[in-house]
């Protein structure tokens, strides 16, 4: 398939460049000290990453320790509640820790072992980042830092609860909002103090090269499964695919496995209350091009050019940019961004509850709104959504923020 230009037969060959840059978005905007310590790191991964013993190791960790392949569900009930459009979901709630994270987590840690490194520091908005690289620092018996907002911090009690059992130490951060770019900010900040010792372990497809890179490359295995357990399960591709986008790790993965294919790709975005900004964490619907945190991508910002403050339900989701990857493929047409807001991103988590016992994060909860919208537009078809990760961490702010509906609730 080509795409403006773009023959995505080798799309993986040419992007991003050496450089870490996907059309103009990407590269490495950082201190020269760190640079040398990205350095380090890009040589390490491209050193390993065709490594045999590298990668039989981390199919082992994924069917031992992880329970991969997770599962497609066929949501029949639902489905049949929307009308004749078939919603299916890829499982990452059942990947071990709950969500897609420890799918990248485990191969950054296994990058940090084998550079020699004693410590991981990371940052986490929903907690589940954190939780997955607690977990795989306490596998491979390495020290593990996770900075974390206030206000993540109150919203995602359990799994701060997590990484403490998993011995991390979770360090708050008050500073601006004491949200997820705070704490990106702060653990980089610490990185910078560390990094001779240390690996900073990026939770999304964001940052300097090359986390961008590096990160989908690992959560590429979701999309890989997705595509041939969807066409062993119906005998043909769905129509559509969607994903919730903050940073973009899932999303980036999930897409991955479908880019050559004549299948529609939807990424979901934080509309959050509305459409004026501070309301809302949609970077790629309403932001413009910008550098921050070491990567050139399309972000929001203030009347002074820097970051803007964001908001949505989901902490996962609440940062001002989104992948250099994500902004290429928006660029190209490839993928389309589309958005949903808290009021209809919370009845999609009741409505997968109800009608099919799944109880999704937050964040995905906003792809399976979209795909409820989509699927009452439409007289027939397929999508398949990517289910990035469960709903235990959100059950106790969404019931204290919206209740529980009633059983004649109209929840689609």
């Amino acid at each position: 398939m080509t795409r403006n230009g773009i023959d995505f037969t080798t799309y993986f060959k040419q992007y991003p460049d050496e450089k870490g840059y996907f059309g103009r978005y990407g590269g490495s905007y950082i201190p020269v000290e760190l640079q040398a310590a990205m350095d380090e790191i890009t040589e390490a991964y491209f050193t390993i990453c065709k490594s045999r013993k590298f990668i039989n190791e981390l199919r082992r960790i994924r069917k031992e320790f992880q329970g991969r392949p997770t599962p497609i569900s066929h949501l029949e009930r639902l489905s049949g509640a929307i009308g004749n459009v078939q919603l299916y979901v890829k499982r990452e709630d059942l990947n071990h820790t709950g969500a897609h994270k420890l799918n990248h987590c485990m191969g950054e840690v296994l990058l940090a072992k084998f550079m020699g490194k004693k410590k991981v520091i990371a940052e986490t908005g929903a907690g589940q980042h954190g939780v997955a690289l607690a977990t795989a620092a306490a596998y491979f018996g390495l020290e593990c830092d996770v900075y974390m907002g206030t206000v993540d911090i109150r919203k995602q009690a359990p799994n701060v609860a997590r990484m403490k059992i998993l011995g991390t130490n979770v360090v708050e951060v008050k500073e601006g909002l004491g949200t997820l770019k705070e704490a990106v900010d702060a653990a980089f900040e610490a990185y910078s103090r560390e990094y001779k010792d240390c690996i900073y372990c990026i939770g999304s497809v964001v940052g300097p090269h090359p986390f961008p890179m590096m990160v989908r490359d690992f959560q590429h295995i979701v999309g890989v499964e997705a595509r041939q357990q969807f066409v062993e399960m119906t005998g043909e591709l769905p129509d559509v695919i969607t994903a919730c986008v903050g940073g973009g790790s899932n999303s980036a993965g999930f897409f991955s496995g479908f880019l050559n294919d004549p299948v529609d790709i939807v990424g979901v975005e934080p509309l959050g209350r509305g459409p004026k900004l501070g309301d809302h964490a949609a970077s790629l619907t309403y932001g413009t091009e910008g550098v921050m945190h070491g990567f050139n991508s399309i972000m929001l910002k203030d009347e002074a050019g820097a970051p803007a403050p964001v908001y949505s339900i989901a902490s996962g989701l609440d940062y001002p940019s989104s992948g250099p990857e994500h902004a290429f493929l928006r660029d190209m047409g490839r993928v389309r961004y589309e958005t949903a807001d808290d009021e209809e991103t919370v009845r999609a988590f009741f409505a997968l509850s109800r009608y099919e016992g799944i109880i999704p994060a937050i964040e995905s909860s906003h792809a399976v709104a979209y795909a409820i919208r989509l699927a009452k537009q439409r007289k027939m078809g397929s999508i398949l959504i990517n289910l990035s990760g469960r709903g235990d961490k959100d059950m106790d702010y969404v019931l204290e923020h919206y209740g529980i509906p009633g059983k004649d609730a109209k929840l689609v």
